[in-house]
């Protein structure tokens, strides 16, 4: 079992920055496992970045340049720096642990981001 808790969402202003954090405790094989998405309201839930098996990290065309996945193994925590935010980057922000051998995803609770234009 592995268990994500997010944090550092809240309301900011169009250009401002965050910082989210997801500590992840339990099963956890790599911190190369795990990824962040969102979902805006009426939307589907979209990949923002990630982590891969080989270290490297894939981020979605509208975020690339403005937000920066960050891992800390030592700690099981997973983070996303967000600046240069924009009115539709609003969404809940989830954090995902793939376990690879099991085949099962774990999400998060999410964390509320807002930002005003």
């Amino acid at each position: 079992q592995v268990q994500l808790v997010e944090s550092g969402g809240g309301l900011v202003q169009a250009g401002g920055s965050l910082r989210l954090s997801c500590a992840a405790s339990g099963s956890i094989f790599s911190i190369n496992n795990m990824g962040w998405f969102r979902q805006a309201p009426g939307k589907q839930r979209e990949l923002v970045a990630t982590m891969t098996a080989v270290g490297s990290t894939i981020y979605a065309n509208s975020v690339k340049g403005r937000f920066t996945i960050l891992g800390n193994n030592a700690k099981n925590t997973l983070y996303l720096q967000m600046n240069s935010l924009r009115p539709e980057d609003t969404a809940v922000y989830y954090c995902k642990y793939t376990d690879y051998r099991a085949l099962v995803d774990y999400w998060g609770q999410g964390t509320q981001v807002t930002v005003s234009s």
